[in-house]
């Protein structure tokens, strides 16, 4: 019975000790929030960050994925980046323009041609991407920008009728993301903006506070909002714009190889979510239209883009963003 017992606390004390070593066996532990549901270019990057740097540390860094916003909304995620409890976050900038006022550029309508011209302008060693990097130090949130990318264009969705030219958006209550930029871009094109947090959105079309909104076409997708607003309009006005930022505890407290790490597979993500988003785009119009019923209309754009080109140099004025717009269009 004694040998029973020894035995018995000899293998308790030995699992105790595999735990505890499998549980510290990375220096870092790091939290990454992701605002989305899969599938969603932010949770593909999120999943090859987490490999790859796991990988390439040698198990020195380990990373647990928090998707579809379990961890928080955006505002309230970035506050806890900046207090180091999260270690990073994959997002549109479009909802940290309360704490990085400058991203609101990147609401402004038609501002990249397409994919190529927005990494040649944003991509790692760019002019833009170390102008950001040093808004982030000089606003002092807490945050180290790794990389900018894109994950797809933003593209217009209403629960109310087919849009096949610009008078069909009239009087639409249109729901934008807390972005003055984009508020201020839908009210010159004559909707009625009115501010709903993504994941309140479904809610607020189903029950009237909104009437259609703008969104990437796999957040559109994977939020299930073809439910509540069935009609679809390849507009195409913005390429959305996502950041990988960290935090700046955490990256204070990395050695120069490990952020050397970060910093460039952070940059492959960024590729890897634009090949998603063309990817995903594709294939979720076609499924839209087959599978669920989606009404998809391709407007003429260029109605669009005259009626809104004039408004974007005014926003830049209005809004203090000249130096960035002006940075933007030199790499163009």
């Amino acid at each position: 019975m004694i040998k029973f017992r020894k035995r018995l606390f000899i293998a308790a004390v030995s699992a105790i000790f595999v735990l505890s070593s499998s549980a510290t066996a990375a220096e870092f532990n790091m939290r990454l929030h992701t605002l989305v549901k899969s599938p969603h270019p932010y949770n593909d990057m999120a999943e090859y960050f987490k490999k790859e740097v796991e990988a390439k540390s040698g198990g020195r860094i380990a990373v647990k994925i928090f998707p579809g916003a379990s961890l928080g909304k955006d505002p309230a995620v970035i506050g806890e980046i900046g207090l180091g409890t999260i270690d990073l976050m994959i997002s549109s900038a479009n909802n940290a323009v309360k704490q990085i006022r400058e991203f609101q550029v990147f609401s402004m309508p038609y501002l990249f041609a397409d994919f190529d011209t927005l990494m040649k302008t944003v991509g790692p060693g760019s002019e833009v991407l170390g102008y950001f990097q040093n808004v982030y130090t000089s606003n002092r949130v807490g945050m180290k920008l790794l990389a900018l990318g894109g994950s797809g264009t933003r593209n217009l969705s209403n629960a109310k009728r087919p849009v096949n030219q610009l008078a069909d958006i009239k009087g639409l209550k249109m729901r934008t993301p807390p972005s003055p930029m984009i508020s201020k871009t839908w009210k010159a094109l004559g909707t009625l903006p009115v501010t709903i947090a993504w994941s309140e959105l479904y809610a607020g079309i189903q029950t009237g506070v909104a009437e259609a909104l703008e969104s990437s076409i796999p957040g559109y997708k994977g939020s299930k909002l073809y439910e509540v607003a069935p009609h679809l309009a390849l507009t195409a006005h913005t390429i959305q714009v996502n950041h990988i930022s960290m935090s700046e505890r955490t990256w204070n407290k990395l050695s120069e190889d490990l952020r050397k790490l970060v910093t460039d597979v952070a940059a492959e993500a960024s590729d890897l979510g634009i090949r998603k988003a063309i990817e995903y785009e594709s294939a979720f119009v076609d499924s839209l239209q087959k599978e669920h019923g989606v009404k998809v209309t391709r407007p003429d754009t260029s109605e669009f883009r005259n009626a809104l080109m004039p408004v974007q140099k005014k926003l830049a004025e209005e809004m203090n963003l000249t130096k960035a717009l002006a940075l933007i269009h030199a790499a163009n």
